[in-house]
């Protein structure tokens, strides 16, 4: 009964090239990119070098075709340095996916040979000012004139906005509700695109945020991907494999914390003794540790279901991201309260972790709305 809860040899070997590639091009640097609120492009566009900027791409478009397991092998190794980069890597991942699962061949053509490389890259713009959790209430408009739409609207917390070159987005090109909502590649430089002021945020300082904002943006219909009305779909089949990838970042940045809080115990000393040597310290950790593990299995079972198309994958997906960011939050801040007050402060990492990994129970639909995929799956 072992095997199938095995990484495979092509698996292991994946994991291993993106720690190493973690250990060398991201971790020592993390903690100066949030302090300094510095994009780590040349570093972003290095991981691309390796295959992780199309990581299920299909080979044909460029891609290295892997599942969402491997995805998610390779998001959370990467997130062990740094969730921030970790996870704008896993949204342009997410963008390249929808253009070539999901867009005709001119559209691919055009597009996925230099979001590959990384010479182009993508943001995913679905949340609104006025509609988060309910993104099928989004406003932006897309009104047909000739071959051309022309949008009007915003868009809210896009990571990469204002320095991402083209905007996965989805807009309203019909009726009230998700049948009226289509996919438009809009690219960075179209007259009448403009950003927001860079979002001043608790975490997430090495990943951009800002509105993208569409006044009378003249986007050819070209640029469609897939047909009109089907946009709301592509968005909810892209937050499947999304929620995995965030749950997967929660799941590095909770290894990484527990590993430093398993090393600090072992070298502070209270009362004459190392406090790994008390028993609340060691109940602690194998509490950290366990919940770490639980949350990695459920995480790593739906990543299979979504790549075989399981009936029940969106369930799954919602299941494990829910279960791996509350517990990955957690986790960090019981590592910080290990630390007592120098995990408070910043010359020790817990404390960038556990700034970064909180937004991951908002993102991607929140823990709430997690609870309303499962439990109305479960009532059908």
């Amino acid at each position: 009964m072992t095997d199938q809860f095995a990484l495979t040899d092509d698996q292991i070997a994946i994991q291993d090239m993106a720690r190493r590639f973690t250990a060398d091009a991201i971790t020592p640097f993390a903690a100066q990119w949030d302090e300094d609120h510095t994009f780590p492009r040349d570093t972003i566009k290095a991981a691309a070098e390796l295959g992780f900027a199309a990581i299920y791409v299909s080979e044909e478009s460029g891609g290295i075709g892997l599942g969402r397991l491997e995805a998610a092998l390779i998001m959370e190794a990467m997130a062990y340095g740094c969730p921030a980069t970790s996870a704008f890597i896993s949204i342009h991942n997410m963008s390249a996916w929808m253009i070539d699962t999901f867009g005709g061949d001119e559209i691919k053509a055009r597009y996925l040979p230099s979001l590959v490389t990384m010479d182009l890259m993508a943001s995913y713009c679905l949340t609104e000012p006025g509609s988060g959790s309910d993104a099928a209430a989004l406003k932006t408009t897309a009104r047909l004139d000739g071959d051309h739409y022309v949008v009007n609207g915003t868009k809210q917390f896009i990571s990469g906005g204002g320095v991402n070159d083209i905007y996965v987005t989805m807009v309203r090109t019909g009726d009230n509700g998700a049948k009226g909502i289509s996919c438009l590649v809009i690219e960075k430089d179209m007259p009448g695109v403009s950003f927001g002021a860079p979002e001043k945020k608790l975490g997430w300082n090495a990943s951009p945020t800002a509105q993208v904002i569409f006044d009378n943006v003249k986007v050819p219909v070209a640029n469609r991907v897939g047909a009109e009305g089907d946009g709301f779909k592509f968005a909810m089949a892209g937050l499947d494999g999304g929620r995995l990838n965030i749950g997967a970042c929660s799941l590095g940045g909770a290894q990484r914390c527990l590993d430093e809080a398993v090393a600090y115990v072992k070298d502070r000393s209270q009362f004459g003794k190392a406090i790994a040597e008390f028993q609340n310290t060691q109940f602690q950790l194998a509490d950290m540790a366990t919940d770490l593990e639980a949350s990695r299995a459920l995480l790593y079972l739906a990543a299979a279901k979504v790549t075989s198309g399981a009936p029940d994958k969106t369930r799954f997906s919602a299941m494990a991201k829910k279960l791996a960011t509350d517990n990955g939050s957690s986790i960090v801040d019981r590592a910080l309260q290990l630390f007592g007050g120098y995990g408070y402060l910043r010359d020790y990492p817990i404390e960038r972790f556990w700034r970064d990994l909180r937004v991951h129970r908002i993102l991607e639909g929140t823990n709430e709305v997690m609870r309303m995929i499962v439990g109305r799956d479960l009532l059908k």
